[in-house]
């Protein structure tokens, strides 16, 4: 016999063709559970009757739960992380039904097992038509959502990567070795945390295990400033907190670091803007040493970017277009403070507000020691977490004629 007439089923490097496997066999439960309908009132739990109640059972108490999982904790996880535009717009109003149809599903299932359990053994031939209906028509529904739209995104969207990190999870689900390296699998269980500090948990047992992206160096764009952007773009989208705060790291005349978190207000060719207080300690650390390091991370995304280089003030014209642009009572902020001295209280905090208000008016000018700072880079890293701490990060370095060389480095 030609092996093109065997019907077989697809292995796990189809993991989509994986998932609509199991629909079929869904499917042809479901038709059992239909026909067991109707067989009861003729024939009573017969054999025939106990059979097919057990081979429902087989299913729905196992398999189908491994389905579910393979959506919940591998499937809808890396959309989500990979959807953009009206795809992310799409699965957003479709997972939320999507879930809760796996939680109506499983509480109905647990009605009908009890009435199969008794079938099963020959004890009771009762088996209710509307819960058998609701079970079936409600399977049917959510599998056309997911075969009409969740499917077919994962089809388009998914890079090969991406494919062979959901078939090996769907193995390894299942007791089975997985393609891929365990170090590039997606777990399936979260450890549990280690409770023996009272009110609170050992730092060493705090950890997530990343898997929602991978980055190779053919992802990245050649030029660091637009894959930033790309980013960046991305962050927006999917509503990460923040996406434009980063830490501003600087050192003093004595090799002393300091960071803290400021918000991001231009990135160009040029490099990256910020605005603060000239005399503040950063401004105070980057008169003395000019060099600085920015830190952006999206945990959402489970991505952050590095980057490296030597800072500029902005030109006074820059400056000022930033300062105008903003609130009345920010400016006036700016005007009063005498960022990073110390004072005695709050009060006096808002004395010199109100003092700075008095002068000012409507229409404050910009002092002279607030305005921007750029970050010229010269080395910029992209890194997105992995499974296992086995991270991807890739990192570009600009050489003396202004190019950039990227390569990858280990985690």
């Amino acid at each position: 016999m030609s092996n093109a007439l065997i019907d077989t089923a697809p292995d796990f490097s189809q993991p989509i063709a994986v998932l609509k496997h199991c629909h079929d066999r869904i499917r042809k439960q479901l038709q059992t559970l239909q026909n067991l309908l109707a067989h009861l009132p003729k024939h009573g739990a017969d054999a025939d009757a106990q059979k097919a109640a057990q081979a429902v059972l087989k299913y729905f108490n196992h398999a189908a739960h491994l389905h579910h999982e393979d959506e919940e904790q591998n499937l809808l996880p890396m959309l989500q992380a990979t959807a953009r535009g009206a795809d992310a717009t799409l699965l957003e109003e479709l997972t939320p039904a999507i879930l809760q149809g796996h939680q109506q599903m499983d509480r109905d299932w647990s009605i009908i097992k009890s009435q199969l359990e008794l079938i099963a053994n020959g004890s009771s031939a009762a088996l209710s038509s509307e819960d058998v209906a609701r079970y079936c028509d409600a399977y049917a529904a959510h599998m056309a959502v997911e075969e009409g739209n969740i499917a077919p995104m994962a089809k388009r969207l998914f890079s090969e990567e991406q494919m062979a990190q959901l078939g090996s999870a769907m193995q390894v689900r299942r007791g089975i070795p997985p393609a891929l390296p365990y170090s590039q699998v997606p777990e399936q269980q979260t450890q549990a945390v280690n409770p023996t500090v009272a009110d609170g948990v050992v730092l060493a047992d705090l950890r997530l295990d990343y898997g929602r992206a991978s980055l190779t160096e053919h992802d990245v764009l050649d030029d660091p400033i637009a894959q930033f952007g790309k980013w960046f773009e991305e962050a927006l989208q999917a509503k990460v907190n923040e996406p434009n705060a980063m830490s501003v790291a600087t050192v003093d005349a004595d090799g002393k670091p300091s960071s803290r978190i400021v918000l991001i207000k231009q990135y160009d060719q040029r490099g990256f803007t910020w605005y603060t207080n000239y005399d503040s300690l950063k401004g105070q650390q980057l008169r003395g040493n000019p060099h600085a390091a920015l830190l952006f991370f999206w945990s959402e995304l489970e991505r952050q970017v590095r980057i490296e280089g030597s800072v500029v003030r902005t030109a006074a014209e820059e400056s000022d277009k930033y300062f105008y642009s903003r609130p009345v009572k920010s400016q006036i902020a700016a005007i009063a403070s005498q960022q990073s001295a110390p004072i005695a209280n709050r009060e006096q905090m808002e004395a010199n507000y109100d003092a700075a208000a008095a002068v000012s008016g409507a229409h404050p000018v910009r002092p002279a020691h607030w305005g921007g700072y750029r970050l010229e880079p010269v080395r910029i890293e992209f890194w997105q977490g992995r499974r296992s701490r086995f991270h991807d990060r890739i990192v570009y370095q600009k050489q003396a004629d202004g190019s950039w060389v990227k390569e990858r480095l280990q985690p």
